[in-house]
C-alpha cells in the first residue's frame, strides 16, 4: 500500500501574518515528519513575521514563481524561462502555453511561471490553499503534474473571487481537482450550489496549536478598565467601523472602558478620523500589526472579544476567523456577527453572542450586557475552551488531514 510521503502547498503570498491557518497545517505535517514543500506567487516581505517561519526554517523549503506584474517583462521572463528549460520537459512546457491559443495570454504565463519549479518534483498531494491557487493546480494536472491535487476554500475564493469572474470560475477545477475541502458546512454548501460533485467534498476546518493558547477565567479587579479587543486587519469585511459605533454608545454610560485594535491596513486613517468624529479618542488605541507573542498578552489582559464581520461593498466575506477560535480558547466570552461560518465557530448564548451584520444597536446592547453581567465571562469562557478543544485542535485536524490525503492515495473518495 502506498503512503503518502511528500506533500506540496501552493499559496499566493508566503509568509503571511495573517494566514497563520495554513502555516499551521505546514507545521503539523513537518512535525509529523512528512515531506513539505512550499510553493509560492511572490515573498509577502512583512516587517512582522511569525516564529514559526523561522524555527522551522520554513524560507529553505519555499520555491517562489516570481512573475512579473508588468505583461512585457513576464512574457520576456517567459521567453527565458521556455530557452532554459525546454529540454527538461518539451511537452509539458507546450502543454502549458497552449492557452495562447484561446487568447489566455496571461493565464498561460502564469501557468508556465507555476510550472516550472514542479518539473524535476514529484508529489503524492498538492494542496492548494485558495480557489485561483486551486485553478493553477488544475492546469499543472492537464498539463502532466501527476499527483492528487486537493483545494481548501476560505472566504474571497468564495465570494469576490466568484463575482468577479462568474458562476462558472471553478468549472477547469471541479472536473480537475480530486477533492474540495471548504472551511465550513456554510461553504460546502455553496460549492454544491456552483456544480462541485458533493462526493469530492470533505469540510475540513483550519484550527489552532492549543498549547500556546493558555485558558484563564476572566475577572475584572478593582479600578481596572474594562478591555474590548478586536484582532483583524483594517478592512471593511472586519466590521470595526460598527464596533467603534457601538462603543461611542454605551462609553456615555461606561466611562471605564478601554477598546484595543490590533492590526494594520487600508482603513486605518478613516478609522481614526471616525474615532475622533465620535470625540472618543481616550477610550480607544490602534495598536497596528503585532507578533504573535503580543496578540498573546492581549488575549490574556482582555476581558471580551468582538469581532463584527460584515460582507464588505464589493462582496468580499470572511471564511472562520481564526482570532475567534484563538479569543475563546483563552477565554474570552466572544461577540461576532451571522456572517457566513461563524455561527459555526462561536455558539450563540454559550460562548458568546451573535449579532446581524452592521446592527450597532444589537451590538452596543450585548456589550452593556457583558458588561452588567462579568459573572458570565468564566461561564461564557469555558464553554468556548471546550467547544475550540473538540472542534478546533489543529493537532486533531492535522491527524485527519492526513487520513484524508492516506484515503485519497488508496482511491477511496472514487
Amino acid at each position: 500500500m502506498k503512503k503518502v510521503k511528500k506533500i506540496a502547498f501552493i499559496v499566493t503570498g508566503f509568509p503571511r501574518l495573517s494566514e497563520t491557518f495554513i502555516l499551521n497545517q505546514i507545521t503539523g505535517l513537518l512535525d509529523m515528519w512528512y515531506d513539505v514543500e512550499i510553493f509560492a506567487e511572490f515573498n509577502s516581505e512583512e516587517k512582522k513575521v511569525h516564529p514559526d517561519v523561522e524555527k522551522y526554517q520554513l524560507i529553505k523549503r519555499v520555491h517562489y514563481f516570481n512573475i512579473p506584474h508588468n505583461k512585457t517583462r513576464r512574457i520576456l521572463k517567459a521567453i527565458f524561462l521556455i530557452i532554459k528549460n525546454f529540454y527538461r520537459a518539451p511537452f509539458k512546457i507546450l502543454k502549458s502555453l497552449k492557452l495562447f491559443r484561446y487568447g489566455e495570454t496571461m493565464l498561460s504565463l502564469k501557468v508556465l511561471h507555476t510550472l516550472i519549479p514542479f518539473l524535476d518534483k514529484k508529489f503524492d498531494i498538492i494542496h492548494c490553499h485558495f480557489g485561483p491557487n486551486g485553478i493553477l493546480g488544475a492546469y499543472l494536472k492537464e498539463i502532466g503534474i501527476n499527483s492528487k491535487l486537493v483545494t481548501t476554500f476560505h472566504g474571497y475564493d468564495m465570494s469576490t473571487f466568484i463575482i468577479n469572474n462568474g458562476n462558472n470560475v471553478y468549472e477547469k477545477l471541479f472536473l480537475k481537482g480530486d477533492l474540495f475541502l471548504p472551511i465550513s458546512d456554510y461553504w460546502k454548501k455553496k460549492l454544491i450550489r456552483l456544480g462541485c460533485d458533493e462526493k469530492k467534498i470533505i469540510v475540513h476546518r483550519m484550527g489552532i496549536d492549543l498549547k500556546k493558547f493558555k485558558f484563564s477565567e476572566k475577572m475584572k479587579q478593582p479600578e481596572e478598565p474594562i478591555k474590548i479587543l478586536t484582532i483583524g486587519r483594517l478592512v471593511e469585511k472586519k466590521g470595526h467601523e460598527y464596533t467603534i459605533k457601538a462603543i461611542a454608545k454605551i462609553v456615555k454610560k461606561y466611562r471605564n472602558i478601554e477598546y484595543l485594535i490590533a492590526g494594520d491596513g487600508p482603513l486605518r486613517n478613516k478609522l481614526k478620523n471616525l474615532v475622533q468624529e465620535l470625540g472618543i479618542e481616550k477610550h480607544v488605541k490602534f495598536l497596528g500589526a503585532i507578533e504573535q507573542d503580543e496578540v498573546l498578552k492581549l488575549y490574556q489582559q482582555s476581558h471580551i472579544f468582538v469581532l463584527s464581520s460584515v460582507t464588505a461593498s464589493n462582496g468580499d466575506q470572511e471564511g472562520i476567523p481564526v482570532v475567534l477560535m484563538e479569543a475563546q480558547a483563552m477565554g474570552l466570552p466572544v461577540i461576532s456577527t451571522y456572517h457566513t461560518g461563524i455561527p459555526e465557530v462561536v455558539v450563540d448564548g454559550k460562548s458568546g453572542f451573535l449579532i446581524p451584520e452592521k446592527d450597532v444597536d444589537a451590538l452596543a446592547e450585548r456589550l452593556k450586557y457583558l458588561i452588567k453581567h462579568p459573572e458570565l465571562w468564566p461561564k461564557m469562557g469555558r464553554y468556548g475552551r471546550k467547544f475550540v478543544e473538540e472542534k478546533y485542535d489543529i493537532k486533531r485536524l492535522n491527524q485527519k488531514l492526513v487520513g484524508i490525503y492516506q484515503n485519497l492515495i488508496e482511491g477511496k473518495y472514487e
